[in-house]
């Protein structure tokens, strides 16, 4: 993160930003439930520091810790392991008001704290990375937490499907032997968050094996696309899989099914695109030669003469409406990329094959948006967009109305760093109940769970 940028909004205690980008912020919403929601026109006011050292909200909002790195899990199987990352929340299956919450913890093989192997959920037994599943009750109490999926590696983000259950995503490409790992990585797997035993550990091996970071589910046809987070060039791809059996649930997916790359003719590079609003007509999917990357990364394999479309840190991922929509957190000419920028949002409508550039973030653009480097985003009820700051300096969640104007939910307190350089975790997987009155979100580090509610409009 920028810290002149930082530095000006700590001066003037904004809490929210002038607007900018009005016609393409007003295209993120909609056809989506969000657009017709009431998002707050000037924010919820300033943020309140936190008497606990732990989390600043708005007046009348209040936080509740779901679960803390380090702690026991409720099941017994261990502690709650490190670097907690994506999530995402789901309609409890038995008992009004039930929440079910999947978490991904991306660790690697020097975490603090691992995923507990637990028999039937464990890939890996050599990985430390997974997910860890919470129930909640209607009041946001603890019923149970476990460990959902165990001996996966650098599980990022992923994303809910149409049938209820979680993709959590490997952001790794090592293979058995790399690390002491004893299997492949690099792959997606399923959890069901009620019984993560159904789904098992079961990589799906079809959508490819890529450094992972999200994906997001067409609810008409079942086609999944994905995002690469590739931090050095080569960069990453964008990525739709067609499973020979669509929305079917475990099975639909494990049918296998067949992996494309997106190619957008006459542009390589999507960071060289800097104007909002910039269209292109008849977008192609290619082939992807080798999915499993026997010999070489796909992003680095042929696709032909007419090549194919790269673009750095791909990173946030979700469906709204008619369309898909994807980010890149960042674009910097002195890793390779073809111009700098601070954050896209693009949009991709299958049906007219066409893909827009609908928000451009950071300094270059309006100062006061949201970042550098807009990382975990998500579709909130209240009829905006929340959005999880990954840069340097202090860390917010911020949301973004339907008029481009952005404005600070929650800031991490819990200083981790010295007197002479504070340091705060970033936020990750922000995601909303499924009756729109509690935010969700987690803390990296230390690992932290919260549940936010208050006056959501």
């Amino acid at each position: 993160m920028s810290a002149t940028r930082r530095q000006i909004l700590s001066r003037t205690g904004a809490s929210v930003a002038g607007i900018a980008f009005t016609g393409a912020f007003s295209e993120i919403f909609a056809g989506t439930a969000a657009a017709r929601g009431h998002s707050p026109a000037a924010g919820y006011g300033p943020l309140i520091p936190d008497p606990a050292g732990l989390l600043d909200l708005p007046k009348g909002f209040r936080y509740t810790v779901l679960s803390r790195e380090g702690d026991p899990l409720r099941s017994g199987e261990g502690p709650v392991p490190s670097n907690h990352d994506g999530m995402g929340a789901f309609a409890g299956r038995r008992g009004r008001g039930r929440v079910h919450l999947v978490r991904n913890h991306e660790n690697r093989v020097t975490a603090r704290i691992g995923v507990p192997t637990v028999e039937g959920l464990t890939y890996d037994p050599a990985a430390k990375g997974g997910c860890t599943a919470l129930t909640l009750d209607g009041r946001n109490n603890v019923l149970d937490e476990r460990v959902a999926i165990a001996g996966t590696a650098v599980n990022c983000a992923g994303g809910p499907t149409p049938w209820g259950t979680w993709l959590t995503c490997e952001e790794t490409e090592d293979r058995a032997g790399t690390n002491g790992y004893t299997k492949d990585h690099g792959f997606i797997f399923e959890v069901d968050p009620a019984d993560p035993h159904r789904t098992g550990a079961v990589p799906l091996t079809a959508m490819g094996r890529f450094q992972h970071e999200a994906i997001a589910v067409d609810p008409e046809s079942g086609i999944v696309y994905e995002t690469e987070d590739a931090f050095l060039k080569p960069f990453g791809l964008f990525y739709r899989f067609l499973p020979e059996k669509p929305l079917g649930g475990t099975g639909s997916l494990r049918a296998g099914g067949a992996l494309e790359a997106m190619r957008v003719p006459g542009v390589p590079d999507l960071s060289v695109i800097q104007e909002t609003g910039a269209r292109f007509e008849g977008v192609e999917w290619v082939p992807v030669p080798d999915p499993q990357a026997a010999q070489t990364p796909v992003r680095l394999q042929d696709f032909g003469p007419k090549g194919i479309t790269h673009a750095q840190k791909l990173e946030g991922c979700y469906w709204g409406g008619r369309a898909v929509y994807f980010v890149s957190s960042f674009a910097r000419a002195k890793d390779g990329s073809g111009a700098t920028h601070f954050g896209q949002v693009w949009k991709y409508e299958p049906d007219r094959r066409r893909l827009t550039l609908v928000v451009v973030f950071g300094p270059t653009t309006d100062i006061q948006l949201p970042g550098e480097s807009p990382d975990n985003i998500c579709l909130a009820p209240t009829g905006g967009l929340m959005v999880c700051e990954d840069g340097e300096g202090a860390q917010h969640v911020y949301g973004v109305n339907r008029r481009g104007q952005v404005y600070a939910v929650a800031r991490g307190a819990n200083d981790i760093g010295s007197p002479d350089a504070p340091e705060w975790g970033e936020f990750a997987g922000v995601t909303f109940s499924p009756d729109g009155r509690t935010m969700y979100v987690n803390c990296y580090t230390p690992g932290t769970t919260f549940a936010v509610t208050g006056p959501w409009c």
